[in-house]
């Protein structure tokens, strides 16, 4: 444990001037405040936060910050309080520790809501002080370090990814390599042990066979040598990928260890720009640049401040190598990030986070979401993304996750723009609007006032603001749609008992329904939360109704949809009573998806999955547009039906293993369909009768795991 003259005398080192009583005052307070207080390895409390204080003077961190770390839980886990932490250390200290508190006592459970709900609280925390983000990923750190100290490996498992999830993606996107890099092996070990120790026996391996540090220090030497026959002076290291970086490759492209030839990368740092790039011609020219592998974030640099240039050749010993170029700053940006503009000596640049666009975008987010796990599940999509940049026909610079479309850009330009927007132009050729944007791409995007987001774009946009926007107006539109169905579905009723609709009618009935106004009622009636025949009791209680007001939903059997025990009515929520519905056979809807419902005239309500390309042909009429979602509770023993594409080897007993890893899941082949043959192999369409989304998966984990079968995908057609 770090002695209190020995944490003083560390930041001393960096930061002659520090206020030294207000250190040493809260490291007594702290260690006070937690007393007898014991962590799950039975260290003192306090040696946590002394351990977070000390990853931070590494860091070359404020005093504010430091002493931050020292009190960040003493509000939380003892008997201090906001106001004695202002008293004796200030208001911003104070805020600071406040900002970093877990600010629900409650601990994270499996439940989204409490996890979500503790994320945005500290996300406008982080948006006022960034300071707060730091302090509690080195928190975070520090207690992924001692994580093994838990007993319980559910409860391990839950903190590793939240950590892979949330923190780890947030060190990413401040700039924290290191500290990101850390968090992200910590959780790898948590949640996939065993394919970490196959990487890391491979790697022990390759170091004994290949004479890994040997290799290495030779690769280095020859870099080195290169650049001092051009009288260049530069400090040249190199360094192996960590094991998750290893496995998210390998996983990424989908190829084995023994193919990766990238697992050390160098690093060339010099004192200048213009050196970079005299570098980078030396590199090229000495030895073969591998196409397609350079990137220049000098030029563009990364959203988290990150510069340096990338390059991949086939260098010394015929190895191919990975090569970054950057200066010394560039270098220090890169390892610290944002905790690069906090060292002492440059003082407080910003205080709060308004400079940071992707911080804004995900207060944006916050902004529109209609509930926490909606916020969470966006704020990820925000936070995982390769990047792409683009420029607006004015030169403007947009970053966007790989993968982006014209929909994504406009929306990050604005959201006005991208909620108007009609259609785009890439490089001055009008394209879909679904089409994925490359590196450089100039984007136009072409808008109209009478234009409003399409339901169909939320199938194929990848960034957490579009789609939060898009669902925002759907949301909206459906909102009217529902209140105007529910208006008539009210009339009607009121014509059936000879009664004159009146909204004073109407509110009679609220106190009742325990709602506040007439537009709650008539939208809950319109999405089948609550029926006519409730609605009128409460509005005329006591009278005797004359009209029919059967609750239940008579519903045709389908043919997509075989039943094992009796005739039971779909279980999806959201459906008016006595609507016909059927399962779409493009997309075959299974319980565990996102559904949407189509209305046909004559045909009633068509039921698709959310990402359906059959969608698109109902862009331009949301007025047939239905929310629908499946009744969770539902525990009818229905059957659906899944429908798979499986690759089998053309060998005795392929299709009767095929049939056996099916029924072994208690899955049912529906149907079955040969569509290619091969001297190798089958190609073929299988129907599946399952229970729901969970029950298909577990079938195509299982088929995947049999050798005959060689790929296995679901079918959307």
């Amino acid at each position: 444990m770090i002695r209190q003259y020995e944490l003083v005398e560390r930041v001393r080192a960096y930061d002659p001037d520090v206020d030294e009583n207000l250190l040493n005052r809260a490291y007594v307070f702290s260690m006070k405040a937690h007393g007898k207080q014991r962590r799950a390895s039975g260290d003192p409390y306090f040696s946590h936060p002394l351990e977070v204080a000390g990853i931070l003077t590494r860091l070359q961190l404020d005093g504010a910050t430091i002493v931050t770390a020292l009190l960040h839980d003493t509000i939380e886990d003892t008997v201090a309080t906001y106001e004695q932490i202002e008293e004796l250390f200030g208001t911003e200290i104070a805020k600071l520790v406040d900002g970093v508190t877990k600010l629900s006592r409650i601990e994270m459970k499996s439940d989204a809501s409490h996890q979500a709900e503790n994320f945005r609280k500290f996300l406008l925390a982080m948006s006022n002080d960034i300071r707060v983000l730091l302090v509690k990923l080195a928190d975070r750190l520090h207690n992924m370090r001692t994580l093994h100290h838990i007993k319980n490996l559910e409860k391990r498992r839950r903190i590793a990814l939240e950590t892979m999830e949330i923190y780890a993606p947030l060190a990413a996107r401040i700039g924290m390599h290191e500290v990101k890099e850390e968090l992200e092996d910590l959780a790898f070990a948590q949640l996939y042990p065993e394919a970490r120790e196959s990487i890391m026996a491979r790697l022990d391996f390759l170091h004994r066979e290949g004479g890994g540090a040997d290799l290495k220090q030779r690769v280095i030497n020859q870099i080195k040598d290169v650049l001092a026959d051009h009288d260049i002076r530069a400090e040249v290291t190199g360094r192996e990928k960590t094991p998750y970086s290893i496995w998210r490759k390998m996983e990424r492209r989908n190829i084995a260890f023994e193919q990766l030839s990238d697992i050390v990368a160098f690093r060339v740092i010099v004192d200048d720009l213009e050196t970079c790039y005299r570098v980078l011609g030396i590199v090229h020219g000495k030895w073969q640049a591998v196409p397609g592998q350079f990137d220049d974030y000098i030029s563009t640099p990364k959203r988290n401040g990150y510069q340096s240039l990338h390059t991949a050749v086939i260098g010394p010993e015929r190895q191919r190598i990975e090569i970054q170029i950057r200066t010394r700053e560039m270098h220090r940006v890169a390892e610290l990030g944002v905790a690069a503009h906090w060292r002492y000596k440059e003082g407080a640049e910003t205080v709060d986070g308004s400079q940071y666009k992707w911080l804004q975008d995900l207060l944006e987010i916050l902004d529109h979401a209609s509930s926490p796990e909606e916020f969470l599940e966006h704020t990820k999509l925000a936070m995982y993304q390769d990047q792409v940049f683009c420029f607006t026909p004015k030169g403007e610079l947009i970053d966007l996750p790989k993968g982006a479309t014209p929909v994504d850009f406009a929306y990050a330009v604005h959201t006005q723009i991208g909620d108007t927007c009609v259609g785009a132009k890439v490089n001055g050729k009008s394209v879909p609007l679904r089409t994925k944007l490359e590196n450089g791409d100039q984007v136009e995007i072409l808008r109209s006032k009478a234009q409003t987001p399409s339901p169909a774009w939320e199938s194929f946009v990848v960034t957490g603001k579009a789609r939060s926007a898009i669902r925002r107006f759907i949301r909206q539109q459906q909102r009217r749609e529902y209140m105007e169905l529910g208006r008539e579905i009210l009339e009607r009723a009121f014509s059936k008992e000879g009664r004159e609709f009146t909204e004073k009618a109407v509110r009679n009935g609220l106190a009742k329904l325990k709602l506040s106004e007439p537009e709650q009622l008539y939208v809950e009636l319109g999405q089948g939360h609550l029926s006519e025949k409730q609605v009128m009791e409460a509005i005329f209680p006591g009278k005797k109704l004359k009209g029919d007001y059967t609750k239940a939903i008579a519903i045709p059997r389908d043919r997509n949809r075989p039943r094992k025990a009796g005739d039971h009515a779909i279980p999806i929520r959201g459906l008016t009573p006595g609507m016909a519905v059927h399962l779409a056979e493009c997309c075959h809807p299974l319980p565990g998806d996102r559904i949407v419902g189509i209305l046909l005239p004559g045909k009633g309500v068509i039921v698709h999955t959310i990402d359906c390309e059959a969608l698109e042909a109902f862009m331009d009429a949301p007025e047939r547009w239905i929310d629908l979602s499946w009744y969770a509770d539902n525990d009818q023993p229905d059957y659906f039906v899944g429908r798979l594409e499986v690759v089998v080897l053309n060998e005795v007993g392929a299709l009767a293993k095929l049939a056996e890893v099916i029924a072994r899941d208690l899955g049912n082949i529906n149907n079955l369909k040969i569509t290619e043959r091969d001297v190798e192999f089958f190609r073929l369409v299988v129907d599946v009768e399952v229970h729901d989304v969970k029950h298909l998966t577990s079938i195509i984990a299982a088929l995947r795991a049999t050798p005959v079968i060689t790929s296995v995908e679901r079918l959307r057609g």
